[in-house]
């Protein structure tokens, strides 16, 4: 089993680019199920799970070709099935984004359901449902969901909750429906807003995205596109959360203020001095130790649940004590125990973590329970004495491209071993 090796107490300066965003990328590369021709997809990150929806695709049919460097070309036009398995889906829950796509495009579909997720339960009742008003007639049986239609209908659609893969999946179906979709309630997040906008590309008409309503105007057909996807704004925050930790100054490239207000004002609360500009952000730390932040998640435009643990990790070596409260996943304080493990001091009640400051942490062996978990521990290690070996990485290498060399060029000392050295 594969670890990383972090040799904690070095200050992170220096520059460094954010990768497309995973949360972007898979929804979009879901939607080339609805063109007609090939859509090529730029700044595609190297991560498990765009491998993942890329073998699915190319399961369903569809002829994918990975060029050099960071372009995807998919040519939807070869595709001679529209059953998504469960062995392919339950590797990664956004696999349903297939849903909408091929019960659009093709007029039936099976797709299996993705079933369980460590941090907390993530039902898809709301794509369903929505499916449903929109003409398509659904049974779910033996844990697929078996979905029928001659051609979608527009409709209104209110959400009960906010969902973000639902907004996603019912947005991209009404692209080919008949007549207009209006999704109330609908997610605000900027992957969202890069969804609409390649869609758009494409050929659809959408509008609203990035407010609370969406309007989708159907059209017959979309076409083939060349879109870029837009910087990840989780590692972006994950980075910078890496120089306020250390008390060090790094600047991210390709990477968007807007992206990541309700961070920034952490990030200023915590004491550190911000610059941002066309495509970058930096923060200063000037050497300071952090101050604490109490943190809500709740959904965008608030405080993003994925960069929750990142400000545990912060929190527990800052000057003062803090709350971080989760709203939106009800198991995603799993990274807690591991940072006990390190000397952290942290409380949890309910849904809510007290988290009293030490001025230092003591590496250990530690496990990474999920992707952003993992992520945590890795801040962690940079801020502890000696030398902590976090396992279980194919969590982060889920949605962290080359983090061993990205802050390895910011000053750390870390390294990957494979299994065989690890052992």
């Amino acid at each position: 089993m594969s670890q990383l090796l972090i040799d904690g107490g070095t200050v992170l300066n220096g520059e460094v680019r954010a990768s497309g965003a995973k949360n972007a990328t898979l929804p979009i590369l879901a939607a080339t199920l609805l063109a007609d021709e090939t859509v090529v997809i730029q700044n595609v990150p190297h991560l498990h799970d765009v491998t993942t929806t890329i073998e699915l695709l190319g399961h369903l049919g569809a002829t994918v070709t990975v060029g050099d460097g960071q372009a995807v070309e998919v040519d939807p036009s070869t595709i001679h099935s529209q059953v998504a398995p469960y062995e392919l889906v339950s590797r990664m829950r956004a696999s349903i984004l297939v849903l909408g796509p091929l019960l659009a495009k093709y007029g039936e579909c099976e797709v299996s359901l993705p079933g369980g997720c460590a941090i907390g339960s993530r039902p898809v009742d709301l794509h369903i449902q929505g499916l449903r008003k929109m003409g398509a007639d659904i049974r779910v049986e033996n844990g697929y969901v078996h979905a029928k239609c001659k051609r979608l209908q527009g409709t209104r659609l209110v959400l009960e909750t906010v969902t973000v893969t639902g907004t996603e999946n019912l947005m991209m179906a009404a692209t080919l429906a008949e007549g207009t979709t209006i999704i109330e309630n609908a997610a605000r997040e900027p992957e969202i807003v890069d969804l609409a906008n390649c869609l758009n590309a494409m050929g659809a008409k959408v509008t609203g995205a990035g407010s609370s309503e969406l309007v989708i105007e159907g059209v017959e057909r979309l076409h083939g596109a060349e879109y870029s996807v837009m910087g990840d704004r989780i590692e972006t925050g994950t980075f910078l959360v890496g120089a306020a930790i250390t008390g060090g100054k790094v600047t991210v490239r390709d990477a968007d203020a807007r992206w990541l207000d309700a961070t920034l004002v952490k990030l200023q609360e915590a004491g550190g001095k911000i610059e941002s500009g066309s495509g970058f952000i930096t923060l200063d730390m000037a050497g300071k130790r952090p101050l604490a932040v109490n943190i809500h998640t709740a959904p965008h435009p608030a405080f993003p649940t994925d960069m929750q643990a990142q400000f545990v990790a912060l929190n527990a070596v800052a000057d003062g004590v803090a709350t971080v409260t989760e709203n939106i996943f009800e198991n995603r304080f799993m990274h807690v125990p591991e940072m006990q493990r390190m000397g952290a001091n942290i409380k949890i009640e309910g849904n809510t973590a007290i988290v009293r400051g030490v001025e230092k942490l003591n590496a250990a062996q530690v496990m990474a329970t999920d992707l952003r978990a993992s992520a945590s521990l890795v801040l962690a290690a940079l801020v502890a004495d000696g030398q902590t070996a976090v396992s279980h990485i194919h969590h982060i290498d889920r949605g962290y491209d080359c983090i061993e060399e990205k802050l390895g060029s910011l000053g750390a000392k870390i390294q990957r071993i494979s299994g065989s050295e690890a052992g």
